[in-house]
């Protein structure tokens, strides 16, 4: 599942991959917009143009693994009424936005005509939109800093806790990056993302 693609399903997965971090981003500026902060729409990110968003080296990382990141949507929680709440609140609405888009697709999947379904290269981009989307939620939810799992956590740890992980921001890209080289991140996300995409999925359309 995470092996390197085929020149054919790479040039598929080139709109999903647009699709999914763009609207990823979009969801954490919108959500940060609705709670009282201006400074995503200040800074032009609440936009679906994929250049606002864009992060080269995570798109090209989503583009072959299935699992990278985007540009992050600046946010400020002074502007919070409740920021802990509404941190977790923005947190969430990326990943949400992703699984949301995979569901939309799978469900979109299940009302096909067989004369589309036997179109490979809409049913193999339908099924990109689906697992790019979930990959790239799921990765999200990894709690090491920057990811979104990690500002979902910040509620629950005490206090001790909390500034020895603020202090593992400066260097959460060095550990994701040892935990990539060395395949630990592979070995969570695959059975994640495969049951996920079992789930939103009709079984008769199962590519892994």
């Amino acid at each position: 599942m995470f092996g390197f693609p085929s020149l054919p399903i790479l040039l598929l997965s080139i709109p999903p991959v647009l699709w999914a971090i763009t609207f990823h981003e979009f969801c954490h500026g919108y959500a940060s917009y609705k709670l009282g902060d201006p400074t995503p729409a200040v800074r032009g990110r609440l936009t679906l143009n994929p250049l606002a968003h864009l992060d080269p080296v995570g798109a090209l990382m989503l583009l072959l693994f299935r699992f990278g990141w985007a540009k992050p949507v600046p946010v400020d929680p002074r502007y919070y009424k409740n920021p802990k709440r509404d941190i977790l609140i923005v947190s969430a609405a990326g990943v949400s936005g992703n699984l949301l888009s995979a569901l939309v697709c799978g469900i979109i999947a299940r009302f096909l005509p067989l004369f589309l379904l036997r179109n490979f290269a809409f049913l193999m981009l339908l099924q990109m939109m689906v697992i790019i989307n979930i990959g790239l939620a799921v990765f999200n939810l990894i709690p090491i800093p920057p990811l979104d799992g990690s500002k979902l956590i910040y509620p629950l740890l005490p206090r001790a806790l909390l500034q020895k992980y603020f202090w593992l921001e400066r260097y959460g890209m060095f550990v994701l990056m040892a935990l990539l080289f060395l395949g630990v991140i592979q070995g969570i996300m695959g059975p994640v993302v495969r049951t996920l995409y079992h789930l939103f999925m009709p079984s008769y359309l199962w590519i892994f």
